[in-house]
C-alpha cells in the first residue's frame, strides 16, 4: 500500500489522494479475498465503477461508503466524529464550582424564639 507521511499528507495531490483511497480499498478486498465483481456486487454498484475507484480515478462519496460497507469498514468513519471539548477555562471552572470536603451538613433546626 502506498504510504504517505505526516508531512505528505498536506503536500500531496488531490488525484494521489484519490489514489492513496483507491489503493487501501483495494487491499482490504484482497485480504478479504473477494473479486472486482463480488466486492461490487455487495457494494451495489457495477464492477467498472470499482475498477475506476480503486485506480483514484472516480472517488465519489457515495461509492465510497458502500464500499466502506460492503467491506465491514464503516467504523473507520469513526475517525469524523466531532467530539465536544472543555476550554480550559470551563474546565476549570467546573474544577471550582466542585466541592472539595464535606461541610457540616444541615444545620439543626433553631428552636423559634420565646416571648417568656
Amino acid at each position: 500500500m502506498t504510504e504517505l507521511s505526516d508531512k505528505n499528507w498536506m503536500a500531496a495531490s488531490d488525484t494521489a489522494l484519490m489514489a492513496f483511497i483507491g489503493t487501501f480499498i483495494k487491499h482490504h478486498r484482497l485480504l478479504q479475498n473477494k473479486t472486482q465483481g463480488q466486492l461490487a456486487e455487495e457494494a451495489g454498484i457495477v464492477r467498472s465503477t470499482l475498477s475506476l475507484f480503486e485506480r483514484g480515478e472516480n472517488t465519489s462519496m457515495i461509492v465510497f461508503i458502500q464500499l466502506l460497507r460492503a467491506l465491514k469498514l464503516l467504523y473507520l468513519l469513526k475517525e469524523f466524529q466531532v467530539k465536544q471539548q472543555l476550554s480550559p477555562i470551563q474546565l476549570a471552572k467546573l474544577e471550582k464550582a466542585e466541592r472539595k470536603r464535606a461541610g457540616k451538613g444541615n444545620k439543626q433546626e433553631q428552636k423559634p424564639k420565646t416571648d417568656w
